[in-house]
């Protein structure tokens, strides 16, 4: 699959757009987020409609590795090309962070709890997150999305010290409780191969379907869960204006939307750094 740069360029803005904080654009976005709906089909029939040659089989994980132990890598395979095969690195454009991206075909143990803490912490906090809420809270008060932060520095500082809690909130409950209370696992796994309709459909999938810690396919109760309970410990730190019923079912939608988005980009980022890039890590 190739890709040209005016389509990278395209797609790149679809990836600054899903790191923002969902907290810090419900405002602006109100009147587009309250058109929203989300369809939550029933686990059994998310389940069934899922493909059992997607990676996250665990029947097709113990045929590819041949045992239960985890297999080599496929960067540390002879003759092949982990570009080709959907390699993926540890951060995008060598700046956005990427470290719950799984290259295709790679089998790894089990998620551990501190595994799970330190992604989340790693999310959260690492130095591209600073840069990125900064410019994010600047957007949002030229947008003017919360009156009551009002605007000068010191209305700056609300907006930016906001919009830092909300990603370390959303990450926290996304990638770090809800997965430890529920044993499932955080990471994306990229197919890497097929068409591009089949591949995005798989990552749009993600936000709905996942992975426990034992191997097994499972409801992606941690996001749906995770993305509401951050929803409404938002309410605690927003002004009272900002509470109602409806702002917190925007953040909460606006929340699964960008993760979606996210795992699309996740996904065809191999194939553009493959393309264009070339970068090695």
């Amino acid at each position: 699959m190739r890709f040209s740069k005016r389509l990278f360029f395209l797609l790149l803005g679809l990836l600054l757009g899903a790191v923002c904080p969902p907290g810090a654009r419900a405002s602006a976005d109100a009147g587009s987020a309250e058109s929203l709906t989300l369809e939550t089909p029933a686990r059994d029939q998310l389940l069934d409609t899922a493909e059992a040659s997607l990676p996250d089989d665990p029947g097709q994980q113990q045929a590819q590795s041949g045992s239960g132990t985890p297999a080599t890598p496929p960067s540390a395979q002879p003759g092949t090309d982990g570009s080709a095969l959907g390699r993926q690195t540890k951060r995008i454009l060598f700046v956005v962070p990427n470290f719950r991206a799984v290259s295709a075909d790679q089998h790894l143990p089990p998620q551990t709890v501190k595994e799970k803490f330190k992604t989340a912490l790693l999310d959260s906090l690492d130095y591209s997150d600073f840069i990125f809420v900064a410019g994010q809270a600047g957007v949002a008060m030229a947008n003017n999305s919360y009156p009551e932060f009002r605007q000068g520095a010191a209305g700056y500082g609300r907006y930016y010290w906001h919009t830092l809690a909300d990603a370390i909130n959303e990450n926290t409950f996304v990638e770090f409780i809800m997965p430890t209370v529920l044993h499932q696992d955080t990471r994306y796994y990229t197919l890497g191969k097929g068409g591009v309709v089949k591949r995005l459909g798989y990552a749009f999938s993600r936000v709905a379907i996942t992975r426990t810690d034992s191997g097994k396919r499972a409801f992606n109760a941690s996001e749906f869960l995770g993305a509401g309970a951050f929803s409404g410990v938002a309410n605690l730190y927003y002004p009272s204006q900002e509470r109602t019923f409806t702002k917190t079912y925007q953040r909460w939608i606006t929340n699964l939307a960008i993760d979606s988005c996210t795992f699309a980009f996740k996904e065809i980022w191999p194939d553009i750094n493959n393309s264009i890039f070339h970068q090695k890590d």
